[in-house]
């Protein structure tokens, strides 16, 4: 008789660890994305601001050809 309350409670168990799983992964997921993109942003705001680019010396050494 004892069996039983010891199989749901293992079985309940094993049901929570995939919530707790599920709690603590998705917010993770959310601020890992958004961080990327707030990352991005600031790449490439700070390449439009930053004068004398890589690309530019590429054009003028173009250009003296």
């Amino acid at each position: 008789m004892k069996t039983l309350p010891l199989i749901a409670i293992l079985i309940s168990t094993l049901f929570l660890q995939a919530c707790v799983h599920k709690i603590v992964t998705v917010p993770a997921k959310v601020a890992y994305k958004t961080t990327k993109g707030v990352v991005k942003g600031t790449v490439a705001v700070g390449k439009a601001i930053i004068p004398g680019s890589s690309d530019d010396e590429d054009e003028d050494d173009k250009k003296k050809k």
